[in-house]
């Protein structure tokens, strides 16, 4: 059973003087996203294979997850579209087992809803979403949110 793990990048620093892009993690954010690879791992979460933007906050938090798995960085998943996101989703190599997504909002929200037709109200830095499918990649339309988390609990 395929498992999408979506995970929205960790906090940043305010843009100030930074390009959107360019914006690293804060310490708060780094502490996040070590405690959710943690929690990942505890939680037999681990990836096969990781999609992420290619921002700074995101690849920072990857490295903060501290995985060792694929990895493809995406620029398109910086356009913060949740239809690309699905269909990057789609395009997953069947082999895979369980695939992170490190993106950002509101695209990350909505594609959660999008796949499962429910979703937390709010999706926080370091919130993230479990999502399993009963079909394979290709056909990945309608999943079940199995699990939700943020750093707060």
């Amino acid at each position: 059973m395929p498992t999408l793990i979506v995970l929205r990048h960790a906090k940043a620093v305010a843009g100030l003087g930074l390009a959107d892009i360019d914006r690293p993690l804060n310490d708060r954010g780094r502490r996040d996203a070590a405690a959710t690879g943690e929690w990942l791992r505890a939680n037999d979460l681990v990836p096969d294979r990781v999609l992420c933007s290619t921002a700074v906050r995101t690849r920072e938090t990857l490295e903060g997850l501290a995985f060792q798995a694929e990895v493809s960085f995406e620029a398109r998943i910086y356009d913060n579209d949740p239809e690309t996101l699905a269909s990057l989703v789609r395009e997953t190599d069947e082999d895979v087992r369980a695939l992170l997504l490190i993106g950002h909002n509101p695209s990350v929200h909505q594609l959660v809803h999008d796949l499962t037709g429910d979703a937390p109200d709010a999706f926080p830095t370091c919130a993230l979403a479990v999502i399993e499918f009963t079909a394979s990649w290709a056909e990945a339309w309608r999943g079940t949110l199995t699990v939700t988390r943020t750093p707060k609990g």
